[in-house]
This record gives structure tokens, C-alpha cells and sequence, in this order.
């Protein structure tokens, strides 16, 4: 069976990759061409038309597509949960300047940053801040974020940025800062124009992150691939194959970054600052079997922030057919 698989540029990317690259899916007699998206709507609607087979999703974004709420309606399954955790907010220098945070604790950046936003607001310039769709985890994590200070989504001016063009935006001053998952906080730090303000794991900790995402009608042939996958999440969950995933990822045909990158995100060891001090974030970015699993209260969880965001009004109950971890263990 030959597949076309999606994903967007990210470390979280890693199990799916792996898959491919380390040879899982070809022993299981599949025949898979990885394809790279340039943002999260392209590869939704790619995967809505029946372009692609299947790929590496935002869990929101893919509920939301599931439910028809964003772009072509497709009746979707998330077999494997693919990362959980993994994002960072990336302010520019100037505006974390301009904080003046009492400390690096979240609250205290949480409040300068809402005090900052609110003056933006009051002036008529309102901070412009990046996520990367409006159905992500990042959307809600800016709002908790925002909410965390005593302000709110309506003082700032959301913008949606594929992963891998926030780092120029952030550059060139179109953006003030952004919510996006590794490497880009890193990839930000390290060519001297961010500095990493809160992890996404202590804004919303646990947070599913990214799914397998099929069409509906390949339940009864996504046996072979969730296979290649378990072995995979084995694989990339080994500490001692960190180096060697990075390296993989980091090639050309991939992120086409420094390895030494790619390795802070899946080590939890990040520079916050250029030139700063390393801290270790242990549970920064979650990979391996153990997550593979797909909980169905995230998907709770993924309708109460929507709801909360002003996405949707009420419960669905179709929610509950995203989800199919059955399909993983029987496999």
C-alpha cells in the first residue's frame, strides 16, 4: 500500500518521520512518501480533498475539521496521539524589554505582559502576537496566558503564521511574538531576535499536542501504519537515540536546521535567552510509545477551550468519533 502522508515542519514531527526514515513502515509492507505542508491550512485542506492520506495534525484543528468547522468538512480519525506538550512563547527583545517581568515565573510574565498589552490597546497600537492556526493549542494558550495577567485575547491582534515563517516575522517586526513548538523558539533564541517568556507546558500542562489524522474510511487499513508507528514512538522515546532522531530531523528533506537545535526540544535542555543560561524543561515536548495512546478527556478538554475562545457554542457529541484509540491497540 503506498501512502502519502503530511506534516508540517516540527520536531513533533518526530515519531511519523522516524517511521519512514528508520524503516518501520516499510517493514510493514508500506510504501509511504513524506510530504512537507508550508502551514497548517494547506495541509487540512489537502487532507479534507483526499490529497493526502493521512498526516501530522493539530489535534484541534483536526477535531475542528472532524465537525466542520474549519475548511471542507471531513470525517476524521486520530488512531495515535503523536506529541503531547512542545510549545513556547517567543517574545522580541524589545517587548520583553518592555515587560520589565519581576521574575521569570509564569504569573509575574503573565501580568507584565498584560499590563504591556493593555497600554498597546489603550494607545491605538495593539500588540500583534502569532499562532499558528486559529484551531491550535497555541490560540489557547495565549488566552490563558493573557488571562493568567487579568487581560484577554480582544487587547491584542491574533495572527495566524506557519511555523516555520515565524522566526523572519518575528525579524523583521511584523510580529511581537509568537506561540509556536520547537524548534522555532530555538531557531528564534539562538539568531539573537527572541527570548523565550513561558512554556507552553506550564501554561496548559499536559496538552495534547498533535495527531495522527486519517480520513475515516482508512479504519480498516491503518493497521500496517500504527504498527510502523508504535515501533517508531519506541524508538524516538529512547534517550540514548535523541542525537541520532535530531540528526534526522534536522536534515535538509526535513527541518534543515543545526542538529544541536533540534536536540534542545527533544532534551528539554533550552536556552531562554541569547546567550542566557540552559534550563532543563523535562517535559517540554513528550514523544514515545507511552503517549502514542490518545486520550478521549482531551478531547474534552479541546472542546471547553474552544468554547472558551468564542469557537463554539455548544458540546458536540460527535467529538467523541475523533478518537479511536481501539484502533491502536488493536492493531
Amino acid at each position: 500500500m503506498r501512502l502519502q502522508l503530511g506534516y508540517v515542519p516540527l520536531t513533533d514531527a518526530a515519531v511519523l518521520i522516524a517511521a519512514v526514515e528508520r524503516g518501520f513502515t516499510a517493514g510493514e509492507g508500506l510504501e509511504v512518501d513524506l510530504v512537507p505542508e508550508p502551514s497548517w491550512a494547506t495541509l487540512r485542506d489537502r487532507l479534507a480533498l483526499g490529497v493526502l492520506d493521512g498526516a501530522h495534525m493539530l489535534a484541534p484543528l483536526a477535531l475542528a475539521c472532524h465537525l466542520g468547522l474549519s475548511g471542507p468538512q471531513a470525517r476524521l480519525i486520530a488512531p495515535a496521539a503523536l506529541a503531547r506538550n512542545g510549545n513556547a512563547v517567543t517574545l522580541s527583545l524589545p517587548l520583553w524589554q518592555a515587560l520589565d517581568a519581576a521574575s521569570d515565573a509564569l504569573s509575574d510574565v503573565a501580568r507584565a505582559l498584560a499590563r504591556v498589552a493593555e497600554a498597546r490597546a489603550g494607545e491605538g497600537r495593539p500588540l500583534t502576537l502569532a499562532t499558528v492556526h486559529p484551531y491550535s493549542s497555541h490560540t489557547y494558550q495565549w488566552r490563558r496566558l493573557l488571562a493568567l495577567g487579568g487581560s484577554s485575547l480582544a487587547s491584542v491582534r491574533l495572527v495566524v503564521v506557519p511555523p516555520p515563517a515565524t522566526v523572519a516575522a518575528l525579524e523583521s517586526g511584523r510580529i511581537d511574538g509568537f506561540c509556536v513548538g520547537a524548534p522555532w523558539s530555538s531557531v528564534a533564541v539562538e539568531a539573537g531576535v527572541g527570548r523565550i517568556a513561558a512554556l507552553g507546558a506550564a501554561i496548559a500542562p499536559g496538552c495534547p499536542e498533535k495527531v495522527l489524522a486519517l480520513p475515516a474510511e482508512m479504519e480498516d487499513r491503518a493497521a500496517p501504519l500504527l504498527r510502523a508507528l508504535k515501533r517508531s514512538a519506541r524508538w524516538c522515546g529512547e534517550p540514548d537515540n535523541r542525537e541520532a532522531l535530531a540528526a534526522l530531523l534536522a536534515s535538509p528533506r526535513h527541518l534543515g536546521l543545526d542538529p544541536a537545535l533540534v536536540l534542545r526540544g527533544l532534551s528539554g535542555t533550552l536556552r531562554l535567552a541569547p546567550g542566557g543560561e540552559v534550563i532543563e524543561a523535562a517535559d517540554y515536548l513528550v514523544l514515545g510509545e507511552p503517549e502514542l495512546t490518545p486520550d478521549p478527556d482531551a478531547l474534552g478538554w479541546m472542546v471547553e477551550e474552544m468554547a472558551a475562545a468564542g469557537q463554539v457554542e455548544t458540546v458536540f457529541a460527535d467529538a467523541n468519533g475523533l478518537y479511536r484509540p481501539d484502533l491502536l491497540a488493536a492493531a
